[in-house]
């Protein structure tokens, strides 16, 4: 019976160490197969981002500070304007088109083929090199300046100076929603013309006498932003519309964005940005708005 009970015994603690090395190889294929599965779940791949010169500050530093938590998602950011953002995102030349204007308003473009992301606000003023020493025009006089009526800062108190219009490219979204705003369909004057935000800023610095207009995020100490009827270019002024000139930025995808530009929209549309990155960089947040605006310049309240 001794025999017998033993050998029952060690025949037990056998069956039992063999249950126990299935379970925990089991539990390591689970645990493998279970890691492989986050791995392929993280989101990886190429975003191109072309368009707007006003936008392209804010979507870069986005960028950077999303691919320090998504290190597999590479993303490019250029400029080029809001025409070449919408003209190539429909050719599907890129994966994201940036744009200060809606793609129904840009000749060429199939607007029903896009799908627009909104992602802040931008206003845009008339800035002045400062030795013209004039800080505040009236819309009438704005108009005139750059429809090349009115020709010396004297005639509109200030020194008698020529006035030297620097205007953008054609096909700039900062330059649509100017004119839109403040020619009202008028013709501007044959002027210079540049393409970039970054461009008109250094130029009007450093030119006796020039004029031209920025998005808020490029004006700094070295120029003179023009108030217009007595109301200053503030993001309150913006959000209320008592300040006229301002666009939503848009970051267009061909259809319905997917996997990493998905992934990066919605970042762009998070606190972390909305509530933070978009102000600090001289934007405004959709989210603070009163008013909304659609693609044929209608504002309402929301």
């Amino acid at each position: 019976m001794k025999k017998k009970t033993i050998i029952s015994l060690v025949l037990g603690l056998a069956a039992l160490m063999l249950i126990l090395t299935g379970c925990g190889n089991s539990g390591s294929k689970e645990s493998s197969a279970a890691s492989k599965g986050s791995s392929s779940n993280e989101a990886s791949g190429k975003i191109t981002i072309v368009g707007s010169t006003a936008l392209q500050p804010l979507v870069e530093k986005a960028a950077a500070n999303f691919q320090k938590k998504n290190s597999k998602i590479n993303i490019t950011v250029q400029g080029g304007g809001s025409g070449t953002g919408l003209s190539q995102v429909q050719d599907k030349s890129v994966t994201i088109g940036n744009s200060d204007i809606f793609a129904e308003e840009k000749q060429g473009i199939d607007s029903k083929k896009l799908t627009d992301h909104k992602v802040a606000v931008v206003g845009m003023a008339p800035v002045a090199n400062k030795d013209v020493n004039v800080k505040n025009l009236t819309m009438d006089q704005l108009k005139k300046i750059f429809t090349g009526k009115i020709t010396n800062w004297k005639e509109v108190g200030g020194k008698d100076e020529k006035i030297t219009v620097v205007n953008r490219a054609k096909g700039s979204g900062t330059r649509a929603t100017f004119e839109a705003a403040v020619l009202k369909g008028d013709e501007a004057v044959k002027s210079q013309e540049q393409d970039s935000n970054g461009t008109v800023q250094k130029i009007v610095s450093s030119t006796p006498g020039a004029i031209s207009y920025l998005a808020f995020s490029y004006i700094n100490d070295k120029l003179q932003a023009v108030s217009i009827d007595g109301v200053k270019p503030t993001d309150a002024n913006v959000e209320n519309n008592k300040w006229k000139i301002w666009s939503y930025e848009h970051m267009y995808t061909n259809g319905a964005a997917k996997g990493a530009a998905a992934k990066f929209l919605d970042y762009m549309n998070s606190d972390d940005v909305q509530k933070s990155l978009v102000k600090d960089m001289g934007y405004i947040s959709i989210h603070n708005m009163k008013v909304q605006k659609d693609s044929k310049g209608t504002v309402s309240s929301k």
